[in-house]
């Protein structure tokens, strides 16, 4: 496949690293924001976008699920992004030289073992990778960055410790989505089905939109609320369900989520990732 692909960061950024593993053959398109991103795809600048919706450590990504119902964008695949952190650092530096690191301020306390050990202080910047780039620039002497390897190999930066995070779990999910669906089955690992839903202001609205899928036999692998345009009584549901739509579980748990609910939106059809069992 050859194109574009969009994301969010500077080169370098976590997200990037998912561009890179995910869409080899494509050019990756470092964008501002997520926004950015989005408008990027629909404008035909970029013919795919690479988005983070949750971390394994940190919960889903803020502000996503409110964009991407309204992105006019479709879910195509997903792809899973082991969060490795490196200490990068001038050419020549070593551990023991390095006093102060500049990081996302999600990356210094999943380091913090490794920068009380050496006695490094952490300060929150905001892009790891903006960083990286900002010290190949200034080349101040004693200071680090905490960002992926890939950040060190961008600019020139040299890894000085790899793996520094405390635990070795933390894992980005991010969806690549683009302009048109593509809902045929494909993969060797199933099919994951992706909507937003709005129920009802009747009671127990939720529990009965939800009892469908309990008794057709579908998996729910996810379920996320949030506000609609910050009304309490307006809200909308996200969620990731095993199977394809045409799966007769799936057909029936749908129609009687129909039943219960104002919307439906399916966001997207895509192939199960195998890393979701690791």
């Amino acid at each position: 496949m050859t194109g574009r692909i969009a994301f969010q960061g500077e080169p370098g950024a976590y997200s990037h690293e998912a561009c890179i593993k995910a869409r080899p053959h494509m050019e990756a398109m470092p964008c501002d924001t997520f926004e950015d991103v989005i408008a990027a795809v629909r404008s035909g600048a970029a013919d795919q976008a690479m988005l983070p919706i949750e971390n394994s450590t940190y919960g889903r990504v803020a502000d996503i699920h409110r964009l991407l119902p309204e992105s006019g964008l479709h879910v195509l695949d997903e792809a899973f992004v082991r969060v490795r952190i490196s200490l990068l650092g001038l050419p020549g530096a070593k551990v023991a030289d390095i006093n102060l690191v500049r990081a996302h301020l999600v990356l210094l306390p999943q380091s913090a073992n490794f920068l009380k050990l050496h006695g490094i202080k952490g300060v929150s910047a905001a892009d790891s990778a903006g960083a990286a780039a900002k010290l190949a620039k200034t080349k101040v002497a004693g200071e680090g960055v905490l960002a992926s390897s890939l950040a060190g190999e961008i600019y020139g930066l040299d890894v000085l410790a790899e793996d520094v995070e405390d635990h070795g779990h933390n894992t980005t999910r991010f969806v690549i989505m683009g302009r048109e669906p593509q809902h045929e089955r494909r993969g060797e690992h199933g099919m994951i089905t992706t909507f937003v839903f709005q129920v009802r202001n009747i009671p127990a609205a939720l529990y009965k939109a939800m009892g469908g899928f309990a008794t057709n036999g579908v998996n729910m692998t996810k379920l996320e609320s949030y506000m609609v345009d910050g009304s309490f009584t307006a809200t909308r549901f996200y969620a990731d369900i095993d199977g394809h739509p045409e799966d007769p579980g799936v057909r029936l748990a749908l129609e009687e989520l129909d039943h219960f609910t104002e919307t439906v939106d399916i966001l997207g059809v895509y192939p199960r990732d195998p890393s979701r069992d690791i």
